[in-house]
Parts: structure tokens; C-alpha cells; sequence
């Protein structure tokens, strides 16, 4: 007599298995893409999008025939890597790019230089009122850029501004802060007042997430407070100054608010004084579009370019630390 082997069935193909359960499961397995379709959908339309549009339209250029009057008279075509080279080639994109640089020389540091000595003290055990510190420190960040630029905008006036008046009671000497080389120490104040906060913040969190057991060591140990900043808390919140470090490079390459607010109350700042400035000139008042693309594009390159480079030679040293 010969026993009928049993025959093994999975969930979806048991016989007994009840069509409803079959119909759960599928919808178990597709919520996760549900889920993540509205975030998929705006990346696709605000960033997605908009990137492919750009780089569309930095390889076509206007073709005019005659006047440009009449229908088919100007005509999109095909231009190549054209709108590249002369973007690179353009000596006041190239300016632009210096003067960002030199920018970026004196904002960068000094703000996160302050940034993470304003940590380093709320993070100190006699520190008073730190709450209310940290909201001063913090809300300069609070106020957009604009607004800042145009505050500060006023306060370098000499006409309107309380600090000549003082200076000029004084006897002192009262510099021009919208001219020339002191412009830079201007722009550099308002960014560094503007941010300052918000790295602070970051480090300072940081600063928060060190174990209390780290203190209590390095106090039997005899360390001093300054020893235990310097070998103990800037080490250990080393990954948040590569991130604050990270976004200023970022925000620095992309600098427009400022020196466009400040150019109705100075001749110094060109219309062309920073890269982003350059790309809005030629959009919006030559009305070339494709070069403009072309531009912004480079910049985005740039910056992705300079980015990407910090955040692996970070990384590497962290691995060479590591392996030590």
C-alpha cells in the first residue's frame, strides 16, 4: 500500500488559503512605495525637473534671421557645449568667482570660529542663563537674509547711521564700509551675524550627546577645563564641524541676497559682484536664458564638485584615524 506523498503550499498557493489574505499581502508588500510616491512625485517636479530643464536649456541658443521680426524669425537651436565655453571663458564670471573667494576666506572661519567657541562655553558648567544665550545667539538666524542685509545696509550709512554719529562726536575716523576693500569686512559681518546661530546650535547639540562618564574621567584625571575642551570636546564634535563646515561652503558659493540688497546704497557692487548675481543678469535683464543655464549649471557643478571633495577627504582622515 503506498502512502500519497503530502504536497507543501505556500501562502499563496495553498488551496485552503482564503482570497482575502492573498489580497492583504499585496497590499502589505506595496505600502512602502505608496509612502514614498508623494516624496518621490515633489522631487520629481522641484528638483528633478527643473535640473533637466536647465541643462536642456544650456545646449540650445537662439537662432535670429533678419530683424528678428515676424513668426520664425527666432528660432531654438541646437548650440552644443558652446554656452560652456563662453561662460568659462567670461572674465566677469571668473571675477565673480574670485570675489566669492575672497568672501568665503573671511566668513567661513570666523563664523565657525565663533560658532564653536559660543558652544564651548554654553556647554560649561558655569555658565549663567543659557537659555536666554542661546536664543540671542540663535536668532539672528531667525531673520531673513534680506531683512539682515537691509539692517545692516542702513547701519553703514554714514548719513543715517548711529555708530558715524558716535564716531564723529568721538573725533575718530569714520570708514566708508560700502567701498572698496572694507565692502568684504561688510558683507562678511552681515553672513557671519546672520549664521553664526545655527551652527552654534548644531555644534552645541553635539557638545549635549557626549556621555556624562567622558566629564567624570577626565576630571579624576586632573584635566582642566581648557584641557578637556581642546582634547575631549573638539574631538568628539569633529563630525558636526565637517557638516557645519559642509554648509557654509554651500551657502557661500550660492551668495546673492546681500551684495543684491546692498547695491541700491553703494556703486562698489556690480551687477555682476557675485556668480549668482551673474546668472540673474543674464536671465532676467539680457534675457538670455540659455547662457544663464549654461552658468548655473557650472556653479551647481562647482559646488558639487568642491562639496563632494571635502566630504571624502573627511572621511579618509577619519578611516586613517580609525585604523590607528
Amino acid at each position: 500500500m503506498t502512502t500519497a506523498r503530502r504536497k507543501s503550499y505556500g501562502v499563496e498557493g495553498a488551496p485552503y488559503a482564503h482570497p482575502s489574505s492573498t489580497t492583504t499581502l499585496r497590499r502589505a508588500r506595496s505600502a512602502p512605495y505608496f509612502f514614498l510616491l508623494p516624496a518621490t512625485v515633489l522631487f520629481a517636479l522641484f528638483f528633478a525637473l527643473p535640473i533637466g530643464y536647465a541643462l536642456w536649456l544650456s545646449l540650445h541658443k537662439v537662432q535670429v534671421k533678419g530683424l528678428g521680426l515676424g513668426s520664425g524669425a527666432r528660432k531654438e537651436v541646437w548650440a552644443g557645449v558652446r554656452n560652456y565655453t563662453d561662460a568659462l571663458t567670461d572674465d566677469e564670471l571668473l571675477h565673480g568667482a574670485l570675489r566669492v573667494l575672497g568672501y568665503g576666506a573671511l566668513v567661513i572661519p570666523v563664523m565657525l570660529g565663533l560658532a564653536l567657541l559660543f558652544a564651548l562655553m554654553l556647554d560649561s558648567d558655569k555658565v549663567r542663563l543659557a537659555p536666554f544665550t542661546r536664543l540671542a545667539i540663535f536668532l539672528p538666524y531667525a531673520i531673513p537674509g534680506v531683512v539682515a542685509a537691509l539692517l545692516w545696509g542702513f547701519l553703514y550709512l554714514p548719513d543715517v547711521s548711529p555708530f558715524y554719529f558716535v564716531l564723529d562726536k568721538l573725533g575718530m575716523p569714520q570708514p566708508n564700509l560700502l567701498d572698496g576693500g572694507p565692502l568684504y569686512l561688510a558683507l562678511s559681518n552681515i553672513a557671519v551675524w546672520g549664521g553664526t546661530g545655527f551652527n552654534m546650535i548644531v555644534i552645541y547639540t553635539s557638545l549635549r550627546a557626549i556621555p556624562a562618564e567622558v566629564y567624570e574621567a577626565a576630571k579624576l584625571d586632573g584635566a582642566t577645563p581648557l584641557q578637556t575642551a581642546l582634547k575631549i570636546k573638539i574631538p568628539m564634535v569633529a563630525p558636526s564641524l565637517v557638516l557645519t563646515f559642509f554648509f557654509s561652503i554651500i551657502a557661500t558659493l550660492q551668495v546673492f541676497s546681500e551684495p543684491t540688497t546692498l547695491k541700491p546704497l553703494t556703486n562698489s557692487v556690480s551687477t555682476t559682484w557675485s556668480p549668482l548675481m551673474k546668472v540673474y543678469r543674464d536671465a532676467f535683464g539680457a534675457g538670455d536664458i540659455y547662457s544663464a543655464a549654461a552658468e548655473a549649471v557650472i556653479i551647481a557643478a562647482v559646488t558639487l564638485v568642491l562639496s563632494f571633495g571635502f566630504l571624502r577627504a573627511a572621511n579618509s582622515r577619519d578611516k586613517q584615524e580609525e585604523a590607528r
